[in-house]
């Protein structure tokens, strides 16, 4: 679960990392209030979980309540990457002498929590890895341990930190490196953190993305959850207790397992189609379940097919069968569908599906290759 700049800015505070203290407006006026209250130049920045956002003219500097006021009005309703800007950040504007990249990620290739560290603060971290990787520091830390002082030592001389400074860094990575451990986070960042003229360390953006398994544990993050940001079918299988996530192709595939959704979509891809997402609907397809999968599939209008791979295990064949055609019944949108049952029971699931006329397949292989022919002749039929 991704967090909005300001929510990510509070957790970090929580743990002591410096930072301009800032409020969110949802309208121009807002911003103007906000900007009086703070006093002095403010700079105003869009709150939209995408990155590219001062490119697209989402972060504006403002000399006086009034000029906040008019940014906060050419931001606000701004499309960036697709998401519209409905909440900006007014936050005092600083003085930058020197600019910083600081972050932990949740590193699998590594199997460790990782500290990235940068000088080239400031830009995306993935264009500084492509075009200059020598300026990027990446130290993974103790699995038990955490972070320890050699760590933050290293660090501070990559990044250059002046010494007088050195103790105020390490209080800063000590707080990224608390709030990412006790928010169960993937992934926290500071980009940038400055020094500024007066020579103080401050964090004047912040990211954090937290790992959803994990959110049970942390009722108050997810709280912080921007619904607005989150596309609709994923909300509806977040509440239906199905992992979804949204793709561009036009399978909409519904499998149960993770690790045979994988292989499902690698499939639909090797006989020239494109899934339309990964949906993982998890053990025992009873047909609310079932229903509830299918209308998050149909609800995106590319969808022109639906590819059912089931592998009954403790879950019976004929159960998930029976909840497929139940299901079926209450659509209100009709594509082709392609189902392969295979496991306990999958000769009477077979039966069932034969008499609801459905289209069944024996292999994966075969279950890809008429679902990417379903879709094309829907396609063809829909142009």
């Amino acid at each position: 679960m991704k967090l909005q700049e300001y929510r990510s800015k509070e957790i970090l505070a929580r743990h002591g990392v410096p930072m301009l203290a800032g409020e969110t407006a949802t309208t121009p006026a807002e911003a103007r209030g906000a900007a009086e209250r703070i006093g002095g130049p403010v700079v105003v920045k869009a709150q939209v979980l995408v990155g590219g956002r001062g490119k697209a003219g989402g972060v504006k500097l403002a000399a006086s309540p009034e000029e906040a006021e008019a940014r906060a009005g050419e931001i606000i309703g701004l499309d960036i990457k697709g998401v519209t800007v409905k909440t900006v950040l007014v936050a005092p504007a600083a003085d930058i002498a020197k600019e910083f990249y600081l972050g932990l990620i949740l590193d699998r290739a590594a199997r460790a929590v990782t500290l990235i560290a940068s000088p080239e603060g400031g830009v995306e971290i993935e264009e500084t890895a492509r075009t200059n990787p020598q300026a990027i520091l990446r130290l993974p830390l103790h699995a038990l341990i955490g972070l320890q002082p050699h760590n933050v030592r290293r660090a501070s001389f990559f990044l250059g930190i002046p010494a007088e400074l050195r103790r105020d860094f390490g209080a800063v990575l000590d707080g990224l490196h608390r709030a990412f451990v006790e928010a169960d986070a993937d992934l926290a960042e500071i980009n940038p953190l400055v020094i500024t003229d007066d020579g103080r360390l401050l964090a004047l953006d912040a990211k954090i993305v937290l790992d959803d398994s994990a959110l049970p544990r942390h009722p108050d993050l997810e709280d912080m959850r921007d619904l607005n940001e989150e596309e609709p079918s994923e909300t509806a299988a977040r509440e239906a207790g199905i992992n979804f996530i949204k793709l561009d192709g036009s399978i909409g595939c519904m499998v149960n397992g993770a690790g045979l959704a994988m292989t499902t979509m690698d499939l639909v891809k090797l006989a020239g189609g494109e899934p339309a997402n990964f949906l993982d609907i998890g053990g025992g397809a009873k047909a609310d379940r079932v229903l509830a999968a299918f209308r998050i599939i149909l609800d995106d209008p590319n969808v022109k097919a639906i590819l059912v791979n089931i592998f009954g295990g403790i879950t019976r064949g004929d159960e998930v069968a029976r909840g497929i055609v139940e299901a079926r019944a209450g659509l209100e949108r009709e594509v082709p569908m392609v189902v392969r049952i295979v496991g306990t029971n999958a000769a009477e699931a077979a039966e069932i599906l034969r008499q609801a006329n459905l289209i069944t397949a024996t292999s994966l292989d075969d279950a890809a290759a008429r679902a990417v022919a379903a879709a094309s002749r829907a396609s063809g039929a829909t142009a």
